[in-house]
């Protein structure tokens, strides 16, 4: 969740209100932005620890405020954010290539762990915090009613809030008319391609120090919450008009309030409130809603796959070590937008459609098993291993230097062809005895960036 998230509420939209009709027209207008493929972006947020004993007591708020203030003045060309829990964000601007975009990304890593280890602290690539339940540092009517929200549910909630980190890919929405890079063929990749990238990269099997029986912890809170707040549409036939139905039959997180505490009613979707002008049942919020609302209310569904203008693959866990989070950005970017590499992923993955069933992503059969078994399971190992090839191939293509192909050829060595994921170490590790944070060397020896790429300035 990003400060555009949070921040949502003080946009200065004409308080008039909305009709059904005038929402699904502007949910169809803003979520799907269609052209060639020409943008790239990834956010990646991370766990902050102590630097030298991250397993002991979690850092103290009083410790994450200074360090954060001490990070409020560098120049940095991603935005920098903090998550509830305390977790950092970065989110890179819109790149014109996979080398701008890793480019912007580790200078601006390099200059936050700087200031980070100044203060003893660092960054950790986990999809789920290994040792710490969940402790909100964030305070704000936002949160305050997310949490209460969402405890409706139970406790996954609160995990998801404050204890998740994850590498959200972000690519084009695609063109207007069909084939290997249209709108309708991206759309549809990205829900079953996304199990795929769940199962290879899952790196969250630990709670409070203990397996939980899943490769993707972090997955499993996102499958416990409500599927109107966190599942995917129907894939059915047009994506515009199925995200605005989903929108519109989504439960209504809160009502802002400018003058007294934030309203969470229960049982209300968008279409009743548009329909009810908040004077009827289920809830009596006391006014209609706005489009100022309906901005707002999209920043509070969660689906896997998240249109907003692009496409925002949201279900890869944080990775491990510095450079992790390269792999799955260069391996997405590979299958959605070169033709080749995109054609290959969707026959590779057309067999898994069956198994999802009609179940909404996250909560359907195939992402539950991506979750539980990772590359265990045969058919997602089947695919991952045709994907991964297919990205190899396409990475030259899209202008990637030998090192982020390396990278991505190591990953594939040491996860893809022995049927492992990333969660994988870190059993072994907790069965071994040792650091959960164990040395990691670099699969390439050195940075996947040119120093050229460092330098160059990232279009906005």
């Amino acid at each position: 969740m990003s400060d555009s998230e949070r921040d949502c509420g003080d946009c200065t939209q004409p308080r008039t209100a909305v009709t059904e009709a005038e929402v699904e027209a502007l949910v169809r207008g803003i979520c799907f932005k269609t052209g060639p493929p020409t943008a790239l972006g990834v956010e990646v947020e991370w766990l902050v620890h102590e630097l030298h004993a991250p397993q002991r007591l979690p850092v103290s708020p009083e410790r994450l405020d200074a360090a954060y203030a001490a990070l409020r003045p560098l120049r940095l060309n991603s935005a920098l954010t903090v998550e509830p829990g305390g977790q950092l964000e970065l989110s890179s601007p819109p790149a014109a290539s996979l080398l701008e975009c890793v480019g912007t990304v580790c200078a601006d890593l390099d200059a936050v762990r700087t200031v980070l280890r100044e203060n003893g602290l660092a960054l950790a690539g986990f999809g789920s915090d290994p040792w710490h339940p969940p402790r909100r540092f964030l305070h704000s009517p936002r949160y305050d009613a997310m949490e209460l929200c969402l405890d409706r549910g139970g406790p996954a909630g609160r995990g998801m809030m404050c204890t998740s980190a994850s590498v959200q890919v972000c690519v084009d929405a695609g063109y207007e008319e069909p084939g290997p890079l249209g709108l309708g063929r991206r759309w549809w990749l990205a829900h079953h391609l996304g199990a795929v990238l769940v199962a290879a990269f899952a790196n969250s099997p630990l709670l409070g120090r203990e397996p939980t029986g899943w490769v993707s912890t972090r997955q499993l809170l996102w499958m416990e919450i409500d599927a109107g707040r966190t599942g995917a549409p129907a894939l059915n036939g047009d994506p515009r008009a199925a995200w605005a139905r989903h929108v519109l039959d989504a439960p209504v997180m809160c009502v802002r309030r400018d003058d007294a505490p934030w309203e969470v009613p229960e049982g209300l979707t968008f279409r009743e409130w548009t329909r009810s002008g908040g004077s009827r049942p289920p809830a009596e919020v006391g006014r209609p809603p706005t489009e100022d609302d309906l901005a707002y209310h999209i920043t509070t569904l969660f689906p896997p796959v998240r249109p907003r203008g692009h496409l925002e693959l949201r279900m890869i866990d944080a990775q491990p070590g510095d450079d992790g989070w390269i792999v799955p950005l260069a391996v997405t970017a590979a299958l959605f937008d070169d033709p080749q590499a995109a054609e290959t992923a969707y026959r590779a993955v057309k067999p898994l459609a069956e198994r999802a069933g009609d179940g909404p992503a996250p909560h359907n059969p195939l992402w539950l098993d991506a979750a539980r078994h990772g590359l265990a399971d045969p058919e997602l190992r089947e695919a991952a291993e045709v994907c991964f090839a297919a990205a190899l191939d396409a990475l030259p293509r899209l202008g990637a230097t030998r090192e982020i192909t390396a990278a991505v050829a190591a990953f594939r060595e040491r996860y893809v062809l022995r049927g492992r994921c990333p969660a994988d170490d870190l059993l072994d590790r907790l069965r071994g005895g040792t650091d959960l944070l164990g040395s990691r060397p670099r699969a390439t020896g050195g940075s996947v960036t040119s120093p050229a790429a460092h330098g160059e300035d990232s279009r906005t």
